[in-house]
């Protein structure tokens, strides 16, 4: 089945284009590199995995509660719609939000793979094009696996919200090397890695559980690749330069706390557009996932050097600021351990199974002899 016919709505077109612009960059330097990136390249060697294996697509999923979080994160929880709607009607209120949230984190992965493939051609030092190559594969994956449970488990995909669609068309659409970095590796992928972290710790489904960890142990990577790059690069940039960056920050953090309003979920349950960007702004639950999703931006941000005075205030007005002194690290160890400790739970279990089934096969052999 096409991906258009599971659409809520038609997009506007089947393909969106985004001018090209900027240089294709060659070294011919192949023995020099930073270590530091180098090792992060072989780490992102070392952790391909694939999608089709490492998950387990067997497991059923709850078409009523696709991605098994607790019913306070849904916007109407509370409201007089909630307490009006039957059981069924809430059940299909689960689904479209997690087809939502599903749907912009496909959109996502294919923009960060476009960027990764970008950065591979404009970046101009060769450890850094090694490390931007592994990671095309990985959102690759990722766009995989996202899709496929959208298509296969939930039956129902959502259009890229407008906002995420802009801030994609602007890290794109500028020639400068760097931009692409600071859009998706801090400021997309950031993002990305709190809303991840949210589901994946609420959650009591263990596919989307799977998911979500093991694509969160390789964004922790991209990051991290991120924060290197941008960190050497921007010490080399004049005031006026890094002035530059910081207005296209605050204006990407505003683009995508607004995108969290949901609001295309609420319309399509006869909700106007203004009254569900109200009832976003009055959800307590939505504005403490507002907060924490830049748990990972903020200090990122200001790790890389952009933190000036324009930009500090913008986070105040958010209500961010104190993010900024987030571990990333620690966040980001997090997330390895996370993901290894379920691998290990998981292939713990099968090979647990197999020597069952061995052990039984045994037995029944004895019984026959």
């Amino acid at each position: 089945m096409s991906s258009h016919d599971l659409y809520t709505h038609a997009t506007d077109a089947p393909l969106w284009q985004i001018p090209a612009s900027g240089s294709a960059r060659f070294s011919w330097e192949y023995d020099d590199g930073r270590d530091r990136l180098l090792a992060l390249y072989q780490k992102g060697k070392d952790k391909q995995w694939d999608g089709q294996r490492r998950i387990d697509w067997d497991l059923e999923v709850d078409p009523n509660d696709p991605l098994g979080t607790p019913d306070e994160a849904m916007t109407l929880y509370g409201t007089p719609y909630w307490d009006k709607m039957s059981e069924a009607e809430r059940g299909e209120l689960r689904k479209h939000y997690a087809s939502w949230q599903f749907s912009q984190f496909l959109h996502g992965e294919q923009g960060a793979m476009v960027c990764a493939a970008r950065i591979v051609e404009s970046v101009p030092d060769m450890d850094a094009k090694f490390y931007s190559a592994t990671q095309t594969m990985d959102e690759a994956r990722h766009a995989e696996v996202y899709g496929r449970f959208l298509h296969e488990k939930v039956g129902m995909l959502y259009p890229i919200n407008d906002n995420l669609q802009s801030l994609l068309g602007d890290t794109l659409s500028d020639s400068r090397w760097d931009m692409p970095y600071l859009g998706m590796q801090v400021l997309i992928e950031g993002l990305a890695l709190a809303a991840f972290g949210m589901i994946r710790d609420t959650t009591d489904k263990p596919l989307p559980k799977q998911i979500l960890a093991y694509v969160m142990q390789d964004e922790a990577r991209h990051v991290a690749f991120g924060r290197m790059a941008l960190r050497d690069y921007y010490k080399q940039l004049s005031d006026a330069e890094l002035r530059e960056r910081e207005e296209f920050v605050i204006e990407g953090c505003y683009l995508m706390r607004d995108r969290l309003k949901g609001a295309e979920v609420l319309e399509n349950f006869g909700i106007p557009r203004a009254e569900a960007d109200t009832l976003s702004e009055q959800s307590e639950y939505t504005q403490l996932f507002r907060r924490l999703l830049f748990s990972r931006i903020v200090p990122c941000v200001r790790d890389i050097g952009l933190w000036g005075e324009r930009l500090q205030r913008a986070y105040v007005d958010m209500g961010v600021f104190e993010m900024g002194n987030q571990n990333l690290d620690l966040l980001m160890a997090q997330d390895e351990e996370i993901a290894e400790k379920l691998d290990a739970e998981r292939f713990a279990a099968e090979e647990a199974e197999r020597t069952a089934e061995v052990a039984e096969a045994i037995e029944e052999g004895k019984t026959q002899v």
